[in-house]
């Protein structure tokens, strides 16, 4: 699966090793060590996805995130140095497709990287014939990879519009974390249980009306969650 993958990484020895790896594989990388050069490269556009350190020279990793997803919906694949759970469940909230603690096998990152490519590309109306589904005021159109709540747009990321897809296929059927996780595995990806919850809070904060009593996606605890089929 060819592809073109931007990093904003001031690595220099890192990011010239990935270069060289990602080349055998047919994938090419184009390195920016500041977040003024990464986002100036994104701005012109043709990347499949993004890597983004937490720490840059100029910038924050966190606060770049934040800025990309509110006008590009673009996988985002995170690295960190520090490793910590918090740092990944703020990137996830942040809109964040992935997370990947340094230091890193080189072939994890291309798993991932091929994961959330394929997620991008991939057509979610092989799941199920209907392109566009309706429950109660909630539109999900697969094709155009839109979700509307009462004909007002939400904003999702990739994994988080397949993690709906997915609930809604099985709507009125409790879904485990597992069954998710592999439901979204056409992918080498290997999903994170909590990062499941946190995309869970990120589409309840799109489609609920409150979000902190929710009834489209249901948490049954110790099973799943259940996608409700009769919405308002």
């Amino acid at each position: 699966m060819p592809g073109t993958i931007l990093i904003i990484d001031d690595d220099e020895r890192l990011t010239a090793m990935l270069a060289d790896y990602l080349g055998t594989m047919d994938l090419q990388l184009t390195a920016r060590a500041t977040v003024a050069s990464g986002l100036e490269a994104l701005d012109r556009g043709g990347y499949d996805v993004l890597i983004l350190d937490v720490m840059l020279p100029d910038g924050d990793g966190f606060d770049v995130c934040r800025q990309v997803r509110a006008s590009s919906d673009i996988p985002i694949l995170m690295l960190t140095a520090r490793g910590e759970e918090m740092d990944r469940i703020i990137g996830l909230e942040l809109g964040a497709d992935d997370y990947l603690p340094k230091p890193f096998n080189p072939r994890e990152l291309l798993a991932r990287l091929r994961a959330m490519m394929r997620r991008r590309t991939d057509s979610p109306t092989s799941m199920t014939p209907s392109k566009v589904q309706r429950f109660g005021t909630l539109l999900i159109d697969r094709d155009q990879r839109i979700v509307r709540v009462d004909d007002e747009e939400k904003t999702l990321t990739g994994y988080q519009f397949d993690l709906l897809c997915a609930l809604a296929d099985s709507a009125g059927r409790v879904m485990s974390r597992d069954a998710l996780m592999n439901s979204l595995r056409g992918h080498d990806l290997e999903v994170f249980d909590r990062s499941i919850d946190v995309h869970i809070s990120r589409i309840r904060a799109a489609i609920e009306e409150d979000p902190r009593k929710p009834r489209r996606v249901v948490t049954l605890r110790g099973a799943g969650y259940l996608f409700v089929r009769d919405q308002p």
